[in-house]
């Protein structure tokens, strides 16, 4: 990623599919000479909550697949433990937004797989890190993640940054992915059904 044009970078910003969404995004600004980690790395950096997070998220998946294996005969154990795994999940969402901090607030444009537009009062240079904290409701979910501003223009009275995620989890990349795409088709429904109540 450090040897990519800004061309290339914009490139791959682009390959991933990005939804118009509202989330509430922690940005911080780090040092010009800050040393990204290696992803594999990353979550010494993160705040203890969203390392316990992902630590679920990653028993959860596991524990659907056992699921999946269950006869039809344990419909009422596989709901039973889906509710027990969807009150952890709301557990968890109260105390990641709890990581939430105020000063540090930003509220998105789109986001994506492979990136993040914001709207900033501020402007930034292009190539300078920062830390992002994305907190996703929908998801019961947060991500930590370092990104790198390509694009900043002015849009209005404000400021619209373009974010590639330079360093975040595979993981946490494909949720974001899930998310995008979850969303989107909850937006269709939501199209849809206005569409049927209007004949």
């Amino acid at each position: 990623m450090q040897n990519l044009t800004l061309a290339q970078k914009h490139q791959q910003f682009e390959e991933f599919f990005m939804i118009k969404h509202n989330l509430q995004v922690n940005m911080r600004v780090l040092d010009p000479h800050f040393d990204l980690p290696e992803p594999e790395n990353l979550i010494q950096h993160m705040p203890y909550a969203f390392q316990i997070a992902s630590e679920l998220a990653t028993i959860d998946s596991k524990s659907v697949r056992h699921l999946r294996g269950l006869s039809e005969h344990a419909n009422e154990l596989v709901e039973f433990l889906n509710q027990q795994s969807r009150k952890i999940d709301m557990m968890m969402s109260l105390i990641l937004q709890r990581e939430n901090d105020t000063d540090l607030n930003y509220t998105s444009e789109k986001f994506g797989g492979g990136g993040i537009v914001l709207q900033s009062d501020t402007e930034l240079a292009l190539g300078s890190l920062v830390e992002l904290k994305l907190f996703i409701p929908e998801e019961s979910a947060a991500i930590f993640c370092f990104a790198e501003v390509i694009a900043c223009e002015q849009v209005g009275a404000k400021q619209q940054l373009s974010l590639i995620y330079r360093c975040i989890r595979e993981q946490d990349q494909d949720l974001l992915v899930r998310a995008s795409l979850h969303l989107q088709a909850a937006n269709l429904r939501k199209l849809k059904q206005q569409k049927n109540e209007q004949h």
